[in-house]
């Protein structure tokens, strides 16, 4: 059975977060390990997002205990510190990690601040070199590739062309339903072509837990050897299936339904 890692944080409601990335993990029958970076606790009454960093030994001490047994292909989520993406990048290094999935996580879901823009700069020189694919969305890749925020294909196609150009193998923006068309738009780049991944727009609020869930999806496909291009566009229809069966959770959150795709 093939062995993945989750660099993450932990989302109490269970929807995104390393509780995403197991779920994923499972109905792609491969078997996830985790080192939590932070806590993500809300208040009930808002919703609002209460983030507790993990200290770095801490993080440390989990990611040896997983690397000792060895891992298949690894991903990163929600990096509570500069000093974590540093730990993170010198474990990927130190063991020739060459599947890596980074999900370069900026705000929770329902937030619209940066949570450390620091960690911005720190996932821009350390992590990204490392990426087998990246996986921002719109925010994190104008964020990424330093540009304006991102309002056309054409302008997602030159923020892809800089991140590969930062050191990643490839990379995956996912346009989602930003766009005023049809399609739910992701591109994918691997530094020599670019493939526009389109899917029939779905209308719904409840996708919660949707980008976490997308870049496990992925992780599990390499670690079952797939290419690149193979996981991200099976990926893809993983986590349509997901959206596409997502329900309410309370009056703030609906998270996506994890096992849509095999039970479909």
């Amino acid at each position: 059975m093939k062995k993945t890692l989750t660099l993450a944080g932990s989302d109490s409601s269970g929807g995104a977060g390393i509780q995403a990335d197991l779920k994923t993990f499972q109905e792609h029958n491969v078997y996830g390990m985790t080192a939590i970076t932070s806590i993500v606790a809300m208040k009930p009454e808002t919703w609002a997002h209460d983030v507790t960093a993990i200290d770095v030994t801490i993080v440390e001490k989990q990611l040896d205990t997983i690397l000792s047994v060895g891992i298949d292909a690894m991903k990163t989520g929600m990096l509570g510190s500069v000093d974590i993406i540093e730990l993170g990048a010198k474990k990927i290094k130190e063991h020739g990690i060459d599947r890596v999935v980074i999900d370069p996580v900026m705000v929770c879901k329902g937030e619209n601040e940066v949570l450390q823009p620091e960690n911005t700069d720190a996932m821009r020189e350390l992590l990204l070199p490392l990426a087998t694919v990246t996986t921002p969305n719109l925010f994190e890749a104008s964020q990424l590739a330093q540009m304006d925020p991102i309002q056309t294909l054409d302008e997602m196609k030159e923020a892809a062309q800089k991140i590969v150009d930062l050191g990643a193998k490839s990379v995956v923006i996912k346009g989602g339903k930003a766009f005023m068309n049809k399609e739910a738009i992701d591109l994918f780049y691997d530094g020599q072509e670019f493939v526009v991944l389109e899917k029939e727009k779905l209308q719904t609020s409840y996708n919660h837990g949707a980008g976490c869930t997308f870049a496990a999806a992925i992780t599990s496909n390499l670690a079952n050897g797939d290419s690149v291009k193979e996981a991200v566009t099976k990926a893809k229809d993983f986590v349509y299936a997901a959206i596409k069966h997502g329900f309410k959770l309370n009056d703030f959150v609906g998270p996506v339904m994890h096992g849509a795709y095999n039970q479909e």
